[in-house]
């Protein structure tokens, strides 16, 4: 669990980092999904720095998810948003209200139920099927996702999230369903190539998110995307687990947890007022972010 916790903290760091980025990127000519727009958020210092956080954090994930359940693994990724706001605080001097900072508290609660209550990860590593199925999966949301761009503004960015989100959870999945990785064999499992298209996708989608919409919905359909789906497959087809008589537990803690990084979604991107220098004056005394 400290792993996935550590995961987390790099995470939400980084999608503050990113997000300043992004924002700083000059702006395609299209309205959709631009692939073009990583190359240009890499040319922000910000936008790098943020992807060697995530790289440090899925070094991390691969730990967790190597040692507890992908249930809790997810829901403390989630609460990356929770870090995500206490950072968005200190770095953008964005003024969290009481309600927010009770949001964060609510997070913290539900990963400690989380960590009572986790038993040992599943023993099964997935059948043949499962691993082509992700990599289906992570196929058709690169394929949704390059639609995206034809919706209107709110559809959009809720697609965009999703797709963000069950990338994310492609790639949860898909770390259990690697049992090797010696050469030559890694390289015949498609559950190997799942990682790398979800993962991709997941980022291009992210990132052109945190650009384009309103990156709120963004954010809690992400939220959504990477918990439920990848929690559901570890418990029906991984056998993940909760400790003896503690499964009411593992089940409240997840749904407060995912609550409470719900009620946070905001901090999915920096206030439209930032400046050049990703900062943003305080807020006068006496109004909430």
């Amino acid at each position: 669990m400290i792993c996935a916790l550590a995961s987390a903290v790099c995470f939400g760091t980084a999608s503050v980092f990113q997000a300043v980025a992004a924002r700083a990127a000059e702006p395609g000519t299209g309205s959709g999904v631009d692939p073009a727009l990583l190359l240009r958020a890499l040319r922000q210092w910000r936008y790098v720095v943020g992807l060697a956080l995530d790289g440090l954090g899925f070094v991390l994930q691969i730990l967790a998810l190597r040692s507890i359940p992908i249930y809790a693994v997810g829901a403390a990724l989630a609460a990356s948003l929770a870090v995500t706001a206490v950072v968005a605080a200190r770095m953008l001097h964005v003024r969290l209200s009481g309600t927010e900072w009770a949001a964060v508290g609510v997070v913290v609660a539900g990963l400690a139920m989380l960590g009572l209550s986790s038993g040992p990860e599943g023993e099964s590593t997935g059948s043949t099927a499962l691993k082509w199925a992700m990599l289906g999966i992570a196929v058709l949301i690169l394929l949704v996702g390059a639609l995206a761009g034809r919706l209107p503004d709110r559809s959009r960015a809720l697609v965009l999230g999703l797709g963000a989100g069950s990338g994310f959870g492609v790639v949860e999945v898909s770390v259990r369903l690697i049992d090797t990785v010696a050469l030559p064999e890694v390289l015949t499992n498609p559950a190997l190539y799942a990682l790398l298209v979800g993962g991709g996708t997941a980022f291009l989608l992210l990132t052109s998110a945190l650009q384009r919409g309103s990156v709120t919905t963004a954010t809690a359909g992400m939220v959504i995307g990477e918990t439920i789906g990848p929690a559901l497959v570890g418990v029906v087809w991984l056998g993940d687990r909760t400790r003896e008589g503690l499964a009411w537990l593992a089940i409240l803690g997840f749904a407060v947890a995912v609550a409470g990084a719900l009620a946070l979604a905001r901090f999915g991107e920096p206030p439209a007022d930032t400046d050049e220098k990703g900062e943003q004056p305080a807020s006068p005394p006496g109004r909430g972010a």
